[in-house]
């Protein structure tokens, strides 16, 4: 039996995201990426909608592996032009309800004393709506425009993140008490000073001595996801994230990837389910079954797939330019995004990929599964998947945004309602920590997480 179903939707602060070229369709509103009234039209179609949050994807480089230039994605506006998504979210917070937020910053390029403060500041300003996506990052751009000569290799990206996690949970949980803050103005005391310490952090890669710029936030810790596929990604995720995004567009394989990393979260001692697994898939309904696939048809007449290899070419870390597009991509190592490549080329034994299947595969459902048909099918199909994976719910992706979303809000969740599948509109609002894990449980859960062992 399907329990509550928990509802994200996939979005980037920029035009080609998903999959490539649909901005091009008379319906989308894509082009409006910079415009803050779009994104709190989106934020309140998902509010209304019963969705917990919205997940803002980011880079912090441009797509430039393919043909070793960024003119494709700069003609197609593949990930380009890409605006900062962390400057929406207290606007969006106050246009919502119920809506949480998870926004992707990159422990190799930030620094955790000024990241953990901005976190701590939107925790604060969204009343305990936030998560933080970690990324390590992997494009080779990125590097070069932040004072790298080359992108530092994969497992000592790791090892930073883990490091800039431990300076993190320090501060939030470590430097403050519960009571430092006391706002006595007979006594002229905000702060007891005896009730704040420094962390004295002196490590491999930080060093951070004093004491946390902010107060105890809602949660302290904003939620933590991640969407490592590599088998050191994976660990990593096991350790820390209380949300993980799996792409794949079969059941089997969307459940071989969740139980490892259930059973890596198990090894590091924490329980299986605190770890909540978020399946990409695309929607597209209509009142009808017929119209949805009409729908579905014309969509994917806009598909680019100059552009979509493009930004192919940059999650892999191989120039597909150079590649014959029907010979079969295997048995590539990359510094880029391992995990990616491996979903096409390893993970499924039954297929020997080549690039122009990637690329068609990624026709709209940008390697994840398509769910098309009227509300009854695509509630059924959703069931199904969860049934299938052991999934916990979905980050839906809108290549033609906002109309996928609105139509999904307005179509197929009175559907999931009447499953008891998703709550009711009126929902109160509550943590992003509690939205996935029930009321009561704003601080990370149980003495498992390794954010624990820091706390005062």
């Amino acid at each position: 039996m399907t329990n509550r179903i928990i509802l994200g939707a996939l979005r980037q602060v920029t035009i080609g995201h998903t999959t490539q070229g649909f901005w091009r369709h008379p319906l989308s509103q894509a082009h409006r990426y910079n415009e803050v009234d779009y994104w709190i039209e989106v934020a309140q179609i998902l509010d209304r909608g019963s969705f917990d949050f919205l997940f803002f994807a980011d880079v912090v480089g441009a797509l430039d592996t393919y043909a070793g230039s960024p003119a494709v994605p700069l003609r197609t506006a593949t990930e380009i032009p890409m605006a900062d998504p962390v400057v929406l979210l207290p606007a969006l917070a106050q246009a919502t309800n119920r809506l949480s937020f998870a926004v992707t910053a990159s422990t190799t390029y930030e620094k955790p004393y000024l990241l953990a403060r901005t976190f701590a500041s939107l925790d604060h300003f969204t009343h305990g709506r936030i998560g933080w996506n970690v990324v390590t990052s992997a494009l080779e751009s990125a590097a070069r425009n932040l004072g790298y000569d080359r992108q530092i290799s994969k497992d000592e990206r790791y090892d930073i993140a883990e490091e800039f996690l431990e300076v993190s949970y320090k501060l939030w949980e470590g430097s403050w008490a519960d009571d430092a803050v006391q706002r006595d103005k007979t006594a002229g005391v905000f702060t007891d000073p005896t009730r704040v310490r420094p962390i004295e952090h002196r490590g491999r890669y930080f060093e951070v001595p004093g004491i946390a710029l902010t107060e105890p936030s809602p949660q302290r810790t904003p939620v933590i996801i991640q969407a490592g596929a590599s088998s050191r990604g994976r660990d990593f995720a096991a350790q820390h994230a209380e949300g993980v995004f799996l792409v794949s567009d079969r059941p089997e394989h969307a459940r071989t990837a969740g139980d490892d990393i259930r059973s890596r979260a198990v090894k590091a001692g924490r329980p299986a389910d605190a770890v909540k697994l978020l399946s990409m898939v695309t929607v597209v309904v209509a009142p009808t079954s017929e119209e949805a696939h009409r729908k579905l048809a014309d969509f994917r007449s806009y598909f680019d797939y100059e552009a979509e290899l493009a930004q192919l070419s940059a999650l892999f870390g191989i120039d597909l330019s150079q590649v014959d597009p029907d010979l079969p991509l295997k048995n590539a190592e990359t510094e880029a995004i391992q995990g990616m490549l491996d979903l096409y080329t390893s993970v499924d034994a039954e297929r020997e990929w080549t690039t122009r299947q990637i690329a068609e595969l990624n026709n709209f459902g940008g390697a994840g599964p398509v769910f098309v048909g009227d509300p009854v099918e695509v509630a059924d199909a959703l069931e199904r998947w969860l049934d299938e994976t052991g999934v916990d719910g979905f980050n839906i992706a809108d290549p033609i945004p906002p109309v996928l979303a609105r139509d999904f809000v307005d179509l197929v969740v009175p559907e999931l309602r009447g499953r008891g599948l998703v709550d009711a509109e009126d929902t109160a609002p509550v943590t992003f920590r509690e939205r996935l894990n029930g009321e009561g449980a704003s601080r990370t859960r149980g003495e498992e997480h390794p954010s624990a062992r820091y706390r005062w």
